[in-house]
């Protein structure tokens, strides 16, 4: 054990790590920084511009300075905090943005410079007169600036995310939160608790105060023992929040951090909130307060108390306010002292003075450090009145700034405090409460008894020893020596912001754009308030007439593979599942991309290729009965009491007097009156509607509805609302599908008479409610069964189940396009934003009624005789017909009249079929063709047919 660990955590794991390449012995779990200190080392990094020797600063999530790399067998992981990185047996990390070492930096000779890199430096130097000026300095600034390597590996980590519903969210768990959530339990209502940290308490944690007779620890640990009793409390460590978004939605990040899983991205709905975030330590500008051995009193308490390591053994402390004095006090009981306290206030308080008396230490009244001395690690410090103290740590506490992010992100501008210095949440947007620390209770037994009170319990807390707010509102000292920093992650020194009021660069968001500060990942969470404080002074204006910023999510930084969860590789677009999706891969399923979704292609048998299986699948369909998964389609509820009206406006057929349980298909045209998508709408009751949509145009046909009853009719009464995720379909087709859906579907009577085409009826599978609407796109007798998602996979087994009795064939998107084209149904090749209603053959769906689109549709270029329009096509050697071929004729082989859209092989007709959009197609029906393909070289003749090759009277779907 070495001269800076107080003593070993009980029960903890030794292990073994490296960093910058060298061996070290830490604890498995405690912070890479604990563990570093723990062995003497102090040099962590260099700084962003200046690459000036940086230190580790504070404990947890607002330190600016100790960022590392972690080096992985398949990559590197850059600009992790070393304050929250938890050592594992192995761990490799380096310092970042140095070379050729963080010892012998040649990047230092920048810190040289530094009176020449000012606030706006690169832009006035190497923007030049013209972009190429700054195109070739860039790489080279980027280089020598900026944070560490990202890798070019591909992340093999998994991660997972989730949704999770509750009634209360209580963010913290410190005194307050803690306090909250021990009212909240006893509700009997669902309660989560959660803080970033990886042990709960926060402040609690190590201090020898006292609540209700019991020291602060121990009466953590029963109020934590007595919340795990409960079983409708969850709660959650590691789990940062790091957006608060509308509705009482917020996004977390739980660090699991184990071989299977690392990080869990979840997403909470919540009724209530009750926001416990606690404060934030601020510094004091004075010269060199960047250097390795200055330090935040709290840090330092956090390194004594938790992790039992002395960050320092010549410890000075600098203050303006009497918390720092509770740190002094409970590191003295857990064996590390501070020799001198250097406080600027002119007296001491009662409960400052007492903690002097116990600890025997010096205290300099009326004094200030005016800059420490020593480069990779200070020395010394030199006081405002020219004396030299020697130390090898300085721990600072220029006051206390609420962690009021989250408050922030919602809009809620904050109000200051002159008597505590700092700025509090303001009035609130939702239903949230701030309560603690955060919304400036200080105390402990203030933010114990304002987390009882957010639950509407007024109790009292005895709390011994509980330090009184006092401080001395000041916020920088001048220095003779060194350069005094504000934004140390950003290298913004106290002079850029003098520079940018003298520029004019007074409003605060220009002051943050033009220095840059508070905008590196930490967010200014340690430098925002003393920025805003020097430029009120630089302006000789209240810090409350400068103005605040807004936080903007993530209040911490968040890694991209936790956002996108446990799928990846396609990074422009997320992957969507249906509640069928495990079941269609463990039958054999091939799967394939549909717009954003992943659906089954075939179900592969073995031996067979995929046009084996798809011909059989459709046969199986044509012969007896198949099903396919449909949750896919696009669904939208439209509500309200002009419903009707606005559907007849959209379609092009008439929607007045569909009654209420039948469906009706129809289409819609954009403006320029070409067609825009098509489906069946469903009215569920006398104002509400379903609707369908292609797969791929969902989420355009709900924008086109939004925009409409927006901007052009906003006088109907209307909502439209998303339901894609809230169903799941099946499509039920073929000569038994009748009776399949009879044996599994209680309560509806499924007789052609009780429920004939196009109805829409409600059943039961079990218990399971679901809606049944005879619907066909296969042109078999068919009906589509739609459940709530939740029960989708349990709805698919029980029809797969009632089927086996037909030999019932699940069937993927091959077949469905080949029942499809075998009934000439247009679909997104067709639907390719080119072609008209007349053109597809859709002419009997034009109503003499107004309809979006109906008077461009109308133009004399939709009209004109030689427009290319749906027919068929037959192969006439019995050969593949490529989609995307060209339509030549025999007798003009270098003009194209037109072009496949579709094709398959028609098990039905045993032969090569296809769609296509063919120049007045309609007058050459029996004509021979050539199909030619000339990126393949392949021609050959086909026949031009009517487009709907299969049953064209519509006899089989009726039965």
């Amino acid at each position: 054990m070495t001269r800076f660990r107080i003593q070993s955590p009980k029960g903890a794991k030794q292990i073994h790590f490296t960093f910058n390449g060298k061996s070290y012995q830490g604890f498995e779990g405690e912070p890479l920084a604990a563990a570093l200190l723990a062995n003497g080392v102090h040099l962590i990094g260099r700084s962003f511009k200046f690459h000036r020797p940086r230190g580790i600063y504070s404990a947890g999530s607002a330190e600016p300075n100790a960022l590392v790399t972690v080096l992985h067998p398949d990559g590197r992981e850059p600009n992790t905090l070393a304050t929250t990185l938890e050592i594992y047996e192995g761990l490799e990390a380096v310092s970042q943005n140095c070379w050729p070492s963080v010892e012998t930096d040649f990047g230092a000779v920048n810190s040289l410079l530094s009176p020449l890199f000012v606030a706006g430096f690169y832009y006035k130097t190497f923007m030049g007169k013209s972009n190429k000026h700054w195109m070739f300095f860039e790489k080279y600034i980027r280089k020598a600036a900026g944070m560490g390597e990202a890798s070019v590996e591909a992340d093999k980590s998994v991660y997972e995310k989730t949704n999770t519903f509750c009634d209360y969210l209580i963010v913290g768990a410190g005194p307050a939160g803690i306090s909250a959530a021990l009212e909240a339990a006893q509700t009997g209502k669902r309660v989560v608790l959660a803080d970033e940290q990886d042990a709960l308490g926060a402040s609690l944690i190590g201090t020898n105060q006292t609540i209700d007779g019991l020291l602060a620890g121990a009466w953590l640990a029963q109020q934590l023992a007595t919340l795990k009793t409960y079983p409708n409390v969850t709660l959650l460590p590691r789990t940062t929040i790091y957006g608060y978004y509308d509705d009482n939605t917020l996004g977390a990040v739980e660090r699991v951090n184990t071989k299977a899983l690392r990080e869990r991205h979840i997403i909470f709905h919540a009724d209530k909130v009750i926001l416990a975030t606690g404060a934030i330590e601020r510094p004091i500008v004075f010269g060199n307060n960047d250097r390795p051995g200055v330090m935040l009193a709290s840090g330092f308490g956090t390194y004594v108390k938790r992790h039992h390591v002395r960050p320092g053994t010549n410890v000075i402390a600098f203050t303006n306010n009497d918390s720092i004095y509770q740190q002094i006090d409970d590191a003295y009981e857990a064996g590390a002292t501070v020799h001198t306290v250097v406080d600027m206030r002119q007296s001491l308080s009662d409960y400052a003075q007492e903690i002097v008396t116990k600890t025997g230490i010096n205290v300099q009244l009326s004094k200030a450090v005016s800059h420490v001395l020593g480069s990779k690690k200070i020395r010394a410090v030199r006081l405002d009145d020219g004396t030299k103290l020697s130390c090898d740590l300085l721990i600072v506490s220029g006051g206390w700034t609420p962690t009021i992010n989250l408050q922030s992100q919602q809009g809620d501008k904050p109000i200051y405090d002159d008597t505590l210095c700092a700025f509090l949440p303001g009035l609130p947007h939702q239903d949230y409460l701030s309560v603690g620390a955060c919304n400036g209770q200080f105390g402990l037994a203030d933010c114990l008894k304002s987390g009882a009170r957010a639950l509407g319990q007024d109790r009292t807390y005895t709390v011994e020893r509980d330090a009184p707010w006092d401080i001395l509102p000041v916020w920088e000292v001048p220095a003779t020596k060194g350069i005094r920093f504000v934004d140390f992650q950003h290298d913004v020194k106290a002079s850029d912001i003098s520079l940018a009021k003298r520029e004019g660069f007074i409003s605060v968001e220009h002051l943050k754009r033009y220095t840059t500060l508070g905008m590196a990942n930490d967010q200014g969470k340690t430098s925002n308030l003393n920025a805003l404080a020097l430029m009120a002074k630089e302006r000789q204006k209240p810090i409350t007439e400068v103005g605040t910023t807004r936080f903007r999510p993530p209040y911490t930084p968040v890694a991209i593979g936790t956002l996108s969860g446990g799928k990846y590789g396609d990074h422009f677009r997320p992957t969507r599942y249906t509640p069928m999706h495990e079941w269609h891969i463990n039958h054999g399923a091939e799967m394939i991309n549909t717009g954003a979704w992943v659906r089954p292609r075939v179900y592969k048998q073995p031996g067979e290729t995929v046009t084996d299986a798809y011909i059989r699948e459709a046969a199986s369909v044509r012969n007896s009965v198949g099903m396919v998964d449909v949750t896919t389609l696009g669904k939208i509820e439209v509500v309200g009491p002009d419903a009707p009206e606005f559907l007849n406006r959209v379609y092009t057929n008439a929607w007045l007097k569909l009654p209420v349980g039948k469906a009706r298909y129809g289409v819609m045209l954009r403006d320029d009156g070409l067609v825009f998508d098509d489906g069946t709408t469903w009215r569920l009751e006398e104002n509400r509607f379903l609707m369908t949509t292609t797969t791929a145009n969902a989420a355009n046909v709900l924008t086109h509805l939004e925009y409409l009853l927006d901007v052009v009719w906003p006088e109907l009464k209307v909502k439209v609302i998303s339901v894609t995720d809230q169903w799941a379909g099946v499509a039920v087709a073929g000569p038994n599908s009748r009776a399949t859906i009879a044996k599994a579907v209680s309560g509806v009577d499924m007789s052609h008479e009780a429920f004939p085409f196009m109805a829409v009826m409600d059943g039961f599978m079990d218990t399971i409610p679901v809606k049944i609407a005879r619907l066909s796109f296969s042109g078999e007798l068919a009906y589509e069964v739609w459940c709530p998602s939740h029960y989708g996979l349990a709805m698919w087994e029980k029809l797969f189940d009632a089927g086996k009795e037909f030999n019932l064939t699940p069937y993927g998107t091959e077949a469905l396009g080949t029942l499809r084209i075998e009934k000439g149904h247009v679909s997104g090749p067709e639907l390719d934003g080119r072609t008209s209603l007349d053109d597809l053959g859709l002419s009997w769906a034009f109503g003499k009624k107004d309809f979006v689109g109906k008077p461009l549709s109308q133009r004399e270029g939709l009209m004109a005789s030689d427009r290319a329009k749906l027919v068929g096509l037959m192969s006439k050697p019995g050969q593949a017909i490529r989609p995307g071929s060209q339509i030549v004729t025999q007798d003009d082989q270098t003009r194209s009249i037109g072009h496949v859209t579709s094709t398959t092989y028609s098990p039905a007709l045993q032969n090569y079929i296809a769609l296509a959009l063919i120049q007045n197609g309609r007058d050459k029906i029996g004509d021979t063709v050539i199909a030619t393909y000339p990126l393949k070289n392949e021609q050959q003749d086909v026949e031009i047919v009517h487009p709907h090759f299969f049953d064209p009277d519509g006899s089989r779907m009726h039965v």
